[in-house]
């Protein structure tokens, strides 16, 4: 039986078609497309417009549709990428109606809880709670599936409005649905009482509200994917910037990982977006930047995929340049991206809150070389452990599923604990744990001044929290406290003296191990940048791979198929609320993490490398590198 088509390696652009866009010439956007190597094109189809003759009284037709003789850009955009055997995609948004729509069906709409309409450039919100999201919907869903062999269905803005494209907050809908839905009043905003329960109410009507979706297309078209949440046919993550946001890094590669690691065989879309920010739609988004969507996509196994706004006559930003040769890199390659798998031996768990202590172990791993994936905090009880050596936990506190990982490392695998992770209160949640009780914690940022830990390479300052342990009894302890003192003026500042409380602590547990470091070492290296704060980490979470490359090159190990796949990613260019051209890393070596005699291709330099006494000989890597490790007797 063959696969759905979406579970091949593909590549798709998107056209975000403004209203004006209706009579575009679909050959010459065809031309471009394969040009740039995409093969599966994302179109503005209906919901707030529809881009074809609809025959709904409660969708708007596109009105400069009239400058088309056929009067159908849907028609003609499906029939003639059909020729060139390109799928099209719909975009649809039912996140707004036009006024007349509006005064008509009150009922549909979003109402703030000071009893406003949400009204945006002459659009009224509508609710995922009312008739509009719950029946109409799925009238206009039919209406493009009865008329068009279309390939898939993304469907954009799908959220309760409660903030809006200026990013002002209006706070929870207080609609008529939702009340009736919710049981209750809903509460006005994140600082009201219920606001948790709300945003709970909110995903779960939203999910119902895919799954119907999901069976309604797969019932009617099987062959269509549906592009959106965690559970759709295709994981949907958008790669973007925003004036005013800081710049994390490695948000793409965290993302892929995240939707990868918790459903390994649902593939993962990143819709990378061509400009610098919604209110600056025309000004396309730095070269180098843009690439590290693309290539932090591609080296976890996702699909690459480029965005920009109107036509690509309109919008010929500067990134797409270098967007093109990595996607034809892609395209060209394909067989290797075919069911690509992470290989890590390493799990950080994301939480739900604050990042500060996943992002320091995270740059700690990835520099460390010690391969890792992400999954979710929420994901934990319901994801395979057994394929990882080492699940780490960064500060995460009170856990979910205590007896999930007690249970792994009894199977022998190795829970590694960071600050508070894993107490209720004074008491440890985990057996493994190597901690008997927690005696006291120092969790402001005055409790923790002037804290240091002995280190082998000096002291090391606590930033973020220590907690006062009580060792488990068969426990191993080292990394003390020194305690606090003054730290001004000059001539007061001494004092300190070691005391008997441990920053590291370890113990086997079944056939596996419990290792706790009860302070934020990962928030240390955040704030800080101080490698002692990184390096005490990688001791415990290594060892990492076995290289002459520096931290600066990302080293992404993964299977497909028979053969095995390291990405190597120049990160010389990250450089702060920004990537630049990374420098070229000279020639250097690697220890493949699978023992054997295999064939090494570097994908990119287009040649056979030496694999000599376990290592092989790499080339100049320049923004990226792809190692092919094949049998050698195949």
């Amino acid at each position: 039986m063959s696969r759905p088509w979406w579970r091949e390696p593909f590549r798709m652009f998107q056209t975000n078609l403004r209203e004006v866009d209706a009579g575009l010439d679909v050959e010459r956007v065809l031309d471009h497309l394969e040009e740039f190597g995409a093969d599966a094109w994302l179109i503005s189809v209906g919901g707030i417009l529809s881009n074809y003759p609809t025959g709904l009284d409660f969708q708007t037709r596109n009105p400069w549709l009239a400058e088309r003789p056929s009067g159908d850009l849907v028609g003609d955009a499906v029939t003639a990428a059909r020729r060139r055997g390109v799928r099209v995609l719909a975009r649809m948004d039912f996140s707004k109606i036009d006024h007349r729509r509006a005064e008509d069906h009150p009922e549909w709409c979003f109402v703030s809880p000071s009893g406003e309409p949400q009204v945006y450039n002459g659009l009224t919100s509508v609710c995922p709670s009312g008739d509009y999201y719950q029946v109409k919907l799925f009238e206009i869903i039919g209406e493009v599936l009865d008329r068009y062999e279309i390939d898939g269905f993304f469907l954009n803005w799908m959220s309760f409005n409660e903030i809006d494209y200026s990013r002002r907050y209006w706070g929870v809908c207080h609609c008529l649905a939702c009340v009736r839905r919710f049981g209750e009043d809903p509460p006005e905003g994140p600082d009201s009482p219920g606001y948790a329960r709300w945003r709970r109410f909110a995903h779960d009507t939203l999910e119902d509200l895919n799954a119907r979706i999901r069976a309604e297309i797969a019932g009617r078209r099987p062959e269509a994917a549906l592009i959106l949440g965690e559970h759709a046919d295709i994981v949907f993550h958008e790669a973007n910037n925003a004036v005013g946001r800081p710049l994390w890094h490695h948000r793409t590669s965290e993302h892929v990982s995240a939707a990868k690691s918790y459903r390994p065989d649902v593939p993962v879309l990143v819709n990378s977006v061509g400009f610098v920010d919604m209110p600056y739609r025309m000004a396309g988004e730095e070269p180098y930047h843009f690439a590290q969507y693309l290539l932090q996509a591609i080296s976890r196994g996702a699909i690459p995929s480029t965005y920009i706004m109107g036509t690509p006559d309109d919008s010929p930003y500067e990134c797409l340049e270098i967007a093109g040769e990595i996607t034809r890199f892609h395209r060209d390659h394909a067989g290797v991206y075919r069911d690509l798998v992470s290989e890590a031996g390493t799990l950080l768990v994301r939480p739900d809150g604050d990042q500060g202590e996943f992002q320091g172990l995270y740059l700690s791993l990835l520099e460390r070389h010690i391969p890792f994936d992400v999954l979710p905090e929420d994901k934990l009880p319901v994801s395979d452990l057994s394929r990882y050596r080492l699940v780490v936990l960064p500060d995460l506190g009170v856990l979910r599923c205590p007896e999930v990982l007690d249970a792994y490392a009894e199977a022998g695998g190795t829970v590694l604990a960071t600050g508070s992770s894993g107490f209720d209160v004074d008491r440890p949640q985990l057996a493994c744990l190597p901690a008997a009780r927690r005696l006291a914690s120092h969790a402001t940022e005055e409790a923790v001044r002037s804290l240091h830990l002995r280190g082998e390479r000096g002291m090391v300052p606590v930033v973020g929290a220590f907690h006062v342990v009580e060792p488990a009894e068969q426990a191993e302890t080292g990394l003390f406290a020194l305690s606090r003192a003054r730290y001004g003026p000059p001539e007061k500042c001494h004092g300190h003296h070691e005391s008997a409380h441990p920053g590291l602590l370890s113990a086997p547990y079944g056939r596996g191990r419990g290792v706790l470091m009860p302070w934020t070492v990962g928030r240390g290296y955040r704030v800080t940048g101080l490698s002692a704060h990184r390096d005490l980490f990688a001791a415990q979470a290594g060892p990492g791979l076995r290289t002459g490359l520096p931290e600066q090159v990302e080293i992404v190990p993964a299977r497909s198929g028979t053969a095995k796949v390291i990405h190597l990613l120049n990160r010389s260019g990250d450089a702060d609320q920004r990537f630049r051209r990374p420098l070229p890393i000279g020639e250097s070596w690697l220890e493949p993490p699978w023992p054997g005699e295999w064939r090494v291709d570097a994908l990119r330099a287009g040649r056979e490398l030496e694999l000599r006494d376990g290592r092989v000989r790499l080339p100049e890597i320049g923004l990226f590198e792809v190692l092919k490790l094949s049998n050698k007797y195949a």
